[in-house]
């Protein structure tokens, strides 16, 4: 065999071999992007006990359990983002985010901007006041009192429509800081959340009046440019009740069965 054949026949053999390398770079590519394409971002505010709060700098939570729950019937790997409660629309509709959980209300004002899947949880609003004051009753007894609430929740709004003079927080903790410290007099809040900080220790100094406005409605959201997403997490919500897992899920944090959930 003459050099210029065994030129030729190298020659071969690298293009072969730079062949199969680009085939198996293509292949590792593609597989990567099939990986990436199969985290959920889930966009959420842990300041929510017990929907969402942090716990030994761990996202722990009746919303953080559920959408784990859902992420594994769907085939995802769940990735939580946190945000402000105002912030989280304006994540989902520009991308950053693929999910919102995080006790939010299925409002018609929200679902111009954003659909929601199925409701998931039902519950409503309650005033919380320090246990020496005698003058809140309820929500009929706050108009003119200065009531703390989160920014952008449904619970600000119910105030603001019984009169009060709404001093918003960005967080819940902060709400029941400034309650301790006589800087409002009342809080309006969820009644599951108000539950389970009283039960934590904060009924020392905090009590719960008046009867709840039963109005709740939460649900996931997701943006209206994904409707598979929003079909396939409904599906899987459907599955979680049917199995038991989300009466486990419930049973966990709020301590009852999922009574009036369905």
């Amino acid at each position: 065999m003459n050099k210029k054949h065994i030129a030729i026949i190298a020659a071969s053999l690298a293009a072969m071999t730079l062949a199969a390398g680009c085939g198996s770079n293509s292949s590792d590519q593609k597989e990567s992007a099939s990986k990436e394409e199969k985290v959920l971002v889930v966009g959420t505010e842990p300041t929510f006990p017990p929907f969402e709060f942090t716990e030994n700098d761990k996202d722990v939570g009746f919303d953080i359990d559920l959408t784990q729950a859902v992420c594994d019937k769907i085939g995802y790997k769940m990735e939580v983002k946190n945000l402000g409660f105002d912030a989280l629309i304006p994540a989902l509709r520009s991308g950053q985010i693929d999910l919102i959980a995080a006790g939010m209300d299925a409002t018609p004002e929200r679902k111009k901007q954003v659909d929601f899947t199925d409701v998931y949880f039902k519950g409503g609003y309650t005033i919380v006041v320090r246990k020496d004051n005698t003058d809140i009753t309820g929500y009929d007894t706050i108009t003119g009192k200065t009531v703390g609430a989160q920014v952008g929740s449904k619970a600000a709004d119910h105030a603001k429509e019984h009169g009060a003079n709404v001093k918003q927080f960005d967080t819940n903790t902060q709400g029941w800081m400034e309650l301790e410290a006589g800087t409002c007099d009342a809080v309006s809040i969820d009644s599951a959340v108000a539950m389970y900080y009283l039960k934590q220790g904060g009924d020392q100094k905090l009590k719960i009046v008046g009867d709840p406005l039963l109005s709740r409605s939460v649900a996931m959201a997701v943006s209206k440019d994904k409707p598979e997403l929003l079909e396939k997490v409904n599906a899987a919500l459907k599955e979680l009740k049917s199995d038991g897992t989300y009466a486990k899920i419930y049973k966990k944090w709020f301590g009852t069965e999922p009574v009036g959930q369905d």
